[in-house]
């Protein structure tokens, strides 16, 4: 795909970190880099990131909703495809370092006027938006996959749609991974199937009738 020198650029700095945390983590053990995860990438991945990017560009979609901003790997892809569509994301993340490292990245990458980034607990933010939605990507911690959900749907448009990151893997959060999956597949207004992009995507589509 077509990308212009400005996101290239941020993108390599992404991958680099990324290969030089991976190198760390290789060095740790098991529970040492649980207890430092969040200072860590952990980015959606490519494949995942551009599958999201031709998705919102495919569907039109203008209002985007991320909840879990963190480092910005995935605000990039989301913003970079709502430049094209003359759109803005709204990108909800509660670390005030992670929210500063993702706006310096974003900023760098021409994208700024794009994105509206929320500090702040996520559940209060949705609660409290006042706009409604084209799509919507969650990938935050999975504990809270249901209660957002059960927040920003009222608030979704004909036609949204709705991913839900880390379906399959890490492991440790199957559980809670699995009760989102429940409870989008038990409303007839939505039309959902796991696909195993990057750590495994919930893909949902609503329909208002």
């Amino acid at each position: 795909m077509q990308l212009d020198p400005s996101f290239k650029k941020i993108l390599e700095d992404y991958d680099k970190r990324l290969n030089d945390e991976n190198q760390l983590m290789k060095s740790l053990s098991g529970v040492d880099a649980m207890k430092r995860r969040d200072e860590f990438l952990l980015p959606v991945g490519e494949d995942a990131a551009i599958f999201m990017n031709t998705l919102i560009k495919a569907a039109k979609s203008k209002s985007i909703l991320e909840i879990g901003t963190s480092f910005g790997y995935s605000t990039l892809w989301l913003a970079e495809a709502a430049r094209t569509n003359g759109g803005k994301v709204i990108t909800l993340e509660n670390n005030l370092d992670k929210m500063m490292y993702a706006k310096d990245k974003i900023s760098k990458a021409g994208l700024s006027k794009f994105v509206d980034f929320r500090l702040g607990d996520a559940l209060l933010n949705i609660k409290n938006a006042k706009e409604t939605f084209d799509f919507v990507l969650l990938d935050l911690w999975k504990e809270l996959y249901v209660s957002c959900f059960n927040l920003f749907s009222p608030k979704l448009n004909d036609g949204a749609w709705v991913l839900g990151d880390n379906m399959i893997f890490p492991p440790i959060s199957k559980k809670e991974s699995e009760a989102y999956q429940n409870i989008i597949r038990k409303k007839e207004t939505f039309t959902s199937i796991l696909l195993p992009i990057g750590s495994g995507i919930e893909v949902s589509q609503y329909h208002s009738r």
